[in-house]
């Protein structure tokens, strides 16, 4: 499945032009390579996903063209969570 579709779909990212956008923008990761709208995701793969200052990691449980509300957190693990700020502050020192 493309990315910016899981994205929405698994309603990471509410719609698919912003999810198209973020992954353009390089703000998506895969498996810790930078990852374009169009890239390929499978269940097994690890997202970061850069919302602002923060960052959220999540791997890929299952994939599926379409899912209810409630179901769409299934199709995915949250990992971590973590902030940038910190990281900014020391690029700064």
């Amino acid at each position: 499945m493309r990315l910016d579709k899981f994205l929405k779909v698994s309603r990471l990212i509410k719609r698919r032009t912003v999810a198209k956008d973020v992954s353009d923008q390089g703000r998506v990761w895969i498996n810790d390579r930078e990852a374009k709208a169009s890239s390929t995701v499978k269940a097994g793969d690890e997202l970061k996903i850069q919302y602002g200052q923060k960052i959220v990691t999540v791997r890929i449980e299952r994939i599926a063209e379409t899912t209810k509300k409630d179901e769409a957190s299934g199709m995915y693990t949250l990992l971590k969570e973590e902030s940038r700020q910190s990281e900014n502050k020391m690029d700064w020192q």
